[in-house]
């Protein structure tokens, strides 16, 4: 389990908590890019009554990806849409993998 993506771990994590999820983040081989669900995204998690959209990192990137989602021009339409945006950032522990989050 430590070869995990921190998407998959996020996945993971999500799934435990009781939402469906899918991978929205898409290799695009014309341009050789990842892109990202509104450009931050890379999980949609579907939860009672809410919709997530999931930025997954290190831990040590999670600081530099919310900033990095706020200045988006997409940022404030998602928020209008009352979709929750959540960035999970993951570290490795002596005990395990560690999940901290932020939500936008």
């Amino acid at each position: 389990m430590s070869k995990l993506t921190p998407t998959r771990r996020s996945i993971a994590l999500l799934k435990e908590r009781g939402y469906v999820t899918a991978i929205v983040e898409k290799w695009n081989p014309w341009v050789k890019i990842r892109q990202d669900l509104f450009g931050f995204g890379d999980v949609l998690a579907l939860g009672e009554g809410e919709v997530l959209i999931v930025q997954t990192t290190s831990g040590s990137n999670l600081a530099a990806r919310v900033e990095k989602i706020k200045a988006h021009d997409n940022y404030a339409a998602v928020q209008r849409s009352g979709m929750k945006i959540v960035v999970h950032g993951w570290r490795k522990l002596k005990a395990g993998w560690a999940c901290r989050e932020v939500n936008l």
